[in-house]
């Protein structure tokens, strides 16, 4: 008979040296917070920078109608949207991996916790490449695998392990199934009813006549 009590044995929970998290004591450095933030960052370096060279060409006014009606204007166009749209979403996947390492602690005894990498869109939702710190593997991240698509609003996610190298983890979240049907066609013959007919009955009366005979 199998042993179900050990098969999630790297799932933290079971962890016989939980108490040793309280002393842990989180690095975070100056290039590691940029790292994390840096498509906010950029963002906000650009749209400073376009600010700044708007208003000192017009006003400080006519800068912010011009960003507002470029933002709308990318908002409007299907491509640009959807584009913003899964970009979002890689975003939004990436942040929540992060906290998902800090709060199912999936990190060092040092307190550094693993590096996403990369992260981009793919057809059925978002695909992202994290760094493993020594002390996290892949089957840490397939312990929490329901954590991990609850963590970031996925119908399922997905762990694989680089297969030249161990620390590179691949993660999909999965969305959508492109594979579902999105209409579902009704069979005519459905709404067609079978009803006995009077010629049906014919041959059953004959024959208990015949047998009264």
């Amino acid at each position: 008979m199998p042993n179900y009590a050990n098969r999630n044995h790297r799932n933290q929970r079971n962890n016989p040296y939980a108490f040793d998290d309280l002393a842990v004591k989180f690095n975070r450095s100056a290039a590691g917070v940029a790292w994390r933030w840096r498509t906010e960052l950029a963002m906000l370096a650009a749209a400073s920078y376009t600010t700044a060279c708007l208003a000192h060409a017009l006003s400080l006014r006519w800068a912010g109608v011009i960003l507002g009606a470029g933002l709308l204007a990318l908002l409007v166009i299907p491509h640009t949207r959807r584009f913003i749209t899964r970009r979002f979403w890689c975003v939004l996947a990436r942040h929540r991996i992060q906290r998902l390492c800090y709060e199912a602690r999936l990190h060092t005894r040092a307190g550094r916790l693993p590096l996403v990498l990369w992260t981009r869109p793919t057809r059925v939702g978002e695909r992202a490449w994290v760094l493993c710190r020594a002390g996290v593997c892949a089957e840490d991240f397939e312990a929490h695998i329901g954590e991990l698509r609850a963590a970031c609003f996925a119908r399922d996610a997905r762990v694989t392990r680089h297969t030249g190298w161990s620390h590179l983890v691949r993660i999909d979240i999965i969305r959508r199934d492109t594979l579902a049907p999105t209409q579902s066609i009704k069979s005519p013959l459905v709404a067609v009813r079978v009803k006995p007919s009077a010629n049906a009955a014919r041959p059953e009366a004959e024959m208990a006549a015949t047998r009264q005979q």
